[in-house]
């Protein structure tokens, strides 16, 4: 059965139309799992310590992906609502075209304040110079990490989600077996799983490029276009929430890694590291699920159908709350088994994961709610509206959490500071949409 923007969706076609994100996304989460299990086991602690260092920073320059990705892809699905067909393929190919140019630029900046990045976190002798040496090589995929990210949603925007699909399960395939030769077999190290790395984000983030150029049967195709400021500018609007929101996750591990290097040292950091790994697989479930279901609302937005968009609200957040149960309930069986995978060799190192990977699974029932409300604006095309709801999770609650918590009951306080600012955000999520229900009339 052939999935449509236009059409009525019931909860089978829902979930049919966005498992294709959910997987893509997912699969894009665990090039850092991939890499983390074959540097812990085969490399050590403090080179698995220095990748999860590092890894906020290079998240941060690949976010330019989800801000372009989910941003053009809300504009394109409202032209294309608005039978527009030429303009929405202008649009797709100014998104693209300006994508890969941001991406070179940041390769530049990313290596030249690599080195000076990983010293301001705290990262000194051995650990420094494992951030570095991991951080130079994965900079260099920077162009087709962001393109991969940005395809991620546009994929769907162009009714072509199982083909995203494919294409990613090739680059997260490509990752894989490539860590496992360059680590496990060969001892390449820390620069075999940066380029096992790098190279599937290549895999991932040119073959769409190559697809889109050539005549299709999706909805969209590259092709000439012109610098457009205004549409730019409101791409950005757009999709400036999703890329705040990836930008300011990063930032929070930044300083979550420097606390925990304050009161416990590098085992905190490897221990943090291991709860981010779950947390980005969840995170990109509901992330994915967003991406997935949001051209649908922006599509019935541009066509003017309340109808439409009362149905998908209802429905998309009824599936948050049912994964969010589910989440919660894996995470708390998955806590020791995925400690001793990680860091079992260390007994001190698995207990202190352990223990707060109970304390953090709370954090599952609440942040899927926030993702997809944060979405939901974008699809709308309320950018403003979105970035507020990230804004207020990230860099309000979640920094606040983290620097006051440990304050108050100490050491214990860092790993509570995430279940407490994802229950702040929930709070702030459910006052936008009532305040802005009759808007929209959804």
């Amino acid at each position: 059965m052939h999935i449509q923007l236009s059409d009525h969706f019931t909860y089978q076609k829902l979930l049919r139309l966005t498992l294709p994100s959910i997987i893509m996304l997912v699969i894009t989460s665990i090039y850092s799992v991939v890499d983390g299990f074959f540097v812990s086991n085969y490399v050590g602690k403090t080179p698995f310590a220095a990748v999860n260092l590092i890894m906020p920073f290079l998240m941060i320059i690949g976010a330019i992906g989800f801000m372009m990705g989910t941003g053009g892809g809300a504009l394109i699905a409202k032209t294309l609502g608005e039978n527009h067909q030429e303009q929405a393929n202008r649009i797709f190919s100014l998104v693209v075209y300006l994508s890969a140019i941001f991406g070179m630029v940041l390769t530049v900046l990313g290596l030249v304040f690599l080195r000076p990045v990983a010293s301001l976190l705290g990262a000194e002798g051995e650990l420094l110079e494992n951030c570095v040496r991991y951080g130079n090589v994965v900079l260099l995929a920077t162009p087709a990490f962001i393109l991969q990210f940005e395809f991620q949603c546009l994929f769907a925007t162009a009714n072509k989600p199982g083909l995203g699909l494919a294409i990613t399960v090739a680059a997260g395939m490509t990752n894989v077996v490539l860590d496992a030769l360059f680590v496990a077999v060969l001892p390449w190290g820390l620069e075999g799983a940066a380029a096992a790395t790098a190279i599937g984000q290549c895999v991932g983030g040119i073959l769409p490029v190559i697809y889109f150029a050539r005549k299709n049967s999706s909805l969209l195709r590259l092709g000439k276009t012109a610098f457009d400021g205004r549409t730019l500018a409101q791409v950005c609007l757009n999709g400036s929430s999703e890329m705040l929101s990836n930008i300011a996750a990063s930032l929070v591990g930044m300083l979550y890694n420097i606390q925990l290097l304050h009161y416990i040292g590098e085992d905190g950091v490897a221990a943090y590291g291991v709860l981010m790994y779950l947390g980005m697989v969840f995170n990109a479930i509901f992330l994915g699920f967003s991406v997935g279901s949001a051209p649908v609302v922006s599509y019935h937005y541009g066509a003017g159908n309340t109808t439409e968009l009362k149905n998908m609200k209802i429905k998309c957040f009824t599936t948050i709350t049912a994964f969010s149960v589910t989440m919660f309930a894996l995470a708390l069986l998955l806590a020791e088994p995925l400690a001793a995978l990680f860091v079992g060799y260390d007994r001190a190192l698995f207990a202190l994961t352990s223990h707060a990977f109970f304390i953090y699974s709370l954090s599952f029932l609440f942040f899927g709610f926030t993702i997809y409300t944060s979405s939901f604006f974008t699809a709308l095309n309320n950018g403003p509206i979105s970035a507020a709801v990230s804004f207020l999770r990230t860099l309000v609650f979640q920094v606040s959490a983290v620097f006051l918590l440990p304050l108050c009951i100490g050491m214990e306080g860092i790993w509570w500071s995430v279940a407490a600012a994802e229950a702040m955000s929930l709070c702030t999520s459910l006052f936008f949409l009532k305040c802005l229900q009759k808007k929209y009339q959804y």
